[in-house]
């Protein structure tokens, strides 16, 4: 994976562009400014960064790999180098590619591969908080990768597979209540007090690379002035098929679990939809299934029951792809991808992800498979950005990216949809039913509605509250509670208990411990189903959309991959239309597609006399009194800690004046005693100390013992106070020096 840097010094990247650089510079003389700067010298600039960049962008891959799939401190301390050479060398040519006159240029593809490199990121920041930044972002990921839930008396779970499988398949509500709330006390809680500081952070960096606030950096990526607005216009179009979706669940569930859990005009609570954040429901079709008489098969027991493995589930989603003519994925994707959890004790990161190692022939996906079905098609999305990867390959790495972070999104999505027909399972095996009657197809709709419908508003609030967050519309004091107050509006979901300030449930969400864009997913949304719409047309089907499967059709694949081929070298709008026939996102194919199911739902909802919406409710939110704090090792509120903290001082103070008065009357006591004759010292039969009787002398050495033990304590309770009243010199977890165990 190329030579790795250990010599002190300057970096290699820096001397790799220094040594290119200056043949440049004799060659051209002493020009003016703008032949300096002019067109034919961009092109060259951009030869050298293209060489820089394969080497540093594959070796921070590399280390971020090793990190998260083997998190220990000696992998962090290698990642975190990385990433600050990274960040230099995105400093060194972001700076430069400042000085050209870029609008003045001609060529389109120069002017946008320039534009791109203006945008540094997070290296823009000083190099002191560069590294505080790198290192909050780190411990932020770490808290949510490492956090687990224990028993009183038993073990420990993670979120995946055992808490995932709890909010899936039990029943009980009380046990979900359990899992939903200690997972986000294990990370939401955490995260809570240094969550501040990041947007502080991140807004910085945003600042110093020309945009107003972070949420503004991540929305130019989309390159349109309209984006908040489309966005909002699209949510308007597909919130009629949320809010018939939610009553009918929601008055499934009533019956489910009664009246005292259920209101059937109210929000429904957020932990009995089968998910840990709500966002797919797909997991409670059985409570909910339209025509329960005629259930689907089930496929995760048809998949073991032939006894699928996790690489026979990653193989099936490349025979996939390749059916359409597309590239088959390289053999170290095979040998390199973690597609299992490791067995040999090492700490990773569940999250799945697909990665490009920017060598044109290194991709991985990092999944922690289990044979289901709900993986089976995570598997079939990650292969899709794998796909996107191997497609644009040969283009610069400037462009290495999918047109708009949604775009890659909905490729992976856009083929589930295939995966997931009746069609293509009954031709892989993994159904025996060979048709579908009008019954069946509303059931069918109903699973895919409560993956796909389900996740409209949860995936367009989370970046909206961000957004509030970076713009400062919503104060750090109020988190949470704005938190709740958006998935109320959006989703009709409240906590299932009350919630505080001292919480911070968004928290739980790895997209936003992990500092990830999350619009992305509610543009693809929609997105998928424009393209479904499009490949299902050039390959020929006809019928229903949701039956469509374009599985062999080199047609639908010759047309898809010409697309990824553009990568980022184009604006997306030119990029959708020349899949589309369309330059906009629309909802109508989505529409198109669960138009059967949305007709059945209106007409039993009306039966049913249910409501759309839930009128006259709030969720239940505790105000936030105070913080705690530790007093003592007792976790208390924090007046009720100031108020210990200046009793402790007051009651040193006094016991200072009690051992100088002590003090002072022993003084006066001995000198007394060795002023007086010896006969009349003798003749004083005893004194008392503590209420035992003895020679004067002895109870006057033993007054002068307790004085120092009272001094001692004395001094240890002053030094007490002050350390708990002086809070200055404390640092963040993610800044100390020893921040992560060894033993990871």
């Amino acid at each position: 994976m190329g030579t790795r840097w250990t010599h002190p010094g300057p970096s290699l990247f820096v001397l790799l562009c220094y040594g290119q650089l200056l043949p440049w510079l004799r060659t051209v003389g002493d020009p003016s400014l703008d032949e300096f700067y002019n067109e034919t010298q961009a092109m060259l600039f951009l030869q050298f960064y293209e060489q820089t960049a394969k080497v540093v962008l594959n070796q921070f891959v590399e280390a971020t790999w090793n990190y998260v799939t083997n998190i220990t401190k000696k992998n962090q301390e290698e990642m975190l180098h990385k990433e600050v050479e990274r960040s230099q060398f995105m400093t060194y040519f972001g700076s430069r590619a400042r000085l050209f006159p870029i609008t003045r240029f001609q060529n389109p593809v120069v002017k946008r591969m320039l534009s791109k490199m203006l945008n540094i990121d997070k290296a823009a920041l000083p190099k002191d908080e560069l590294r505080e930044y790198n290192k909050l972002l780190a411990y932020m990921e770490t808290t949510y990768s490492m956090a687990q839930v224990c028993l009183d008396e038993g073990p420990c779970m993670s979120l995946e597979p055992e808490l995932e499988e709890i909010m899936a398949t039990s029943r009980d509500e009380k046990e979900l209540l359990w899992a939903w709330q200690g997972w986000r006390d294990s990370v939401g809680r955490v995260l809570r007090p240094i969550f501040g500081r990041y947007v502080h952070l991140s807004n910085k960096v945003a600042q110093l690379n020309g945009y107003k606030d972070m949420g503004a950096l991540w929305r130019s990526k989309y390159e349109s002035d309209t984006l908040e607005q489309d966005l909002e216009q699209l949510y308007q179009e597909l919130q009629p098929l949320y809010l018939n979706l939610h009553a009918y669940v929601r008055r499934a569930l009533h019956r489910y679990y009664g009246p005292e859990v259920i209101d059937v005009r109210g929000p429904i609570p957020a932990h009995l939809l089968g998910n840990m954040w709500a966002q797919s429901w797909v997991n409670i079709l059985d409570l909910v299934l339209p025509f329960p008489e005629k259930p689907p098969e089930d496929i995760t027991r048809n998949m073991k029951g032939q006894h699928w493995k996790p690489k026979k589930m990653f193989e099936e989603a490349e025979k996939f792809f390749t059916s359409l003519g597309l590239l088959a994925t390289p053999p170290d994707f095979w040998t390199k991808s973690m597609l299992e959890r490791p067995t040999d004790g090492r700490e990773v990161e569940c999250q799945t992800s697909a990665w490009d190692f920017y060598n044109g022939n290194d991709f991985r996906i990092k999944k922690c498979t289990e044979v289901n079905t709900e993986d089976l098609l995570s598997i079939f999305h990650q292969m899709g950005h794998i796909q996107y990867f191997l497609q644009y390959r040969n283009l610069s790495i400037l462009f290495r990216e999918s047109a708009s972070p949604a775009f890659g999104e909905a490729v992976g999505s856009m083929v589930t949809l295939s995966a997931s027909s009746h069609k293509h399972l009954l031709n892989r095996g993994l159904l025996s039913h060979q048709h579908q009657d009008a019954e069946e197809e509303v059931n069918f709709l109903m699973g895919i509605a409560l993956d796909k419908i389900a996740f409209i508003p949860f995936s367009y609030l989370v970046d909206v509250f961000r957004w509030k967050v970076f713009d400062g519309t919503v104060h750090k004091d109020i988190y949470n509670q704005e938190w709740w107050n958006l998935r109320l509006k959006y989703q009709g979901l409240c906590p299932p208990i009350p919630r505080t300030e001292d919480d911070f449930d968004p928290g739980a969400k790895f997209h936003i411990s992990a500092s990830v864009p999350y619009i992305r997913y509610f543009v693809s949304l929609v997105l998928q189903f424009q393209f479904h719409e499009a490949l299902c047309k050039a390959s020929g089907h006809t019928g229903p959309l949701h039956r469509c499967d374009i599985y062999n059709s080199k047609k639908a694949g010759k047309i898809l991959g010409d697309v990824l081929k553009i990568g980022s070298s184009r604006p997306w709008p030119e990029v959708l239309k020349e899949l589309t026939g369309q330059s906009k996102v629309s909802t109508e194919a989505l529409m198109t597609y669960f138009k059967p199911l949305l007709n059945w739902l209106v007409t039993e909802n009306v039966q049913k006399g249910d409501i759309l919406g839930w009128p006259d409710f709030s969720c239940s939110f505790e105000e936030r009194s105070t913080h705690t704090m530790a007093f003592l090792s007792l976790e208390t509120e924090t007046n009720g800690a100031t108020f210990g903290q200046w009793l402790l001082l007051a009651l040193s103070l006094t016991m200072l004046l009690m051992v100088m008065g002590l003090a002072f009357r022993l003084y006066i006591l001995e000198k007394r005693s060795l002023n007086q004759d010896t006969m009349i010292l003798s003749s004083l039969p005893y004194t008392y100390f503590l209420g035992m009787a003895m020679e004067p002398r002895h109870a006057a050495r033993r007054q002068w013992v307790l004085l120092g033990i009272c001094f001692i304590l004395m001094l240890l309770s002053i030094g007490l106070t002050i350390r708990i009243l002086t809070q200055t010199s404390w640092k963040p977890p993610w800044m100390r020096a020893e921040p992560w165990r060894s033993d990871y």
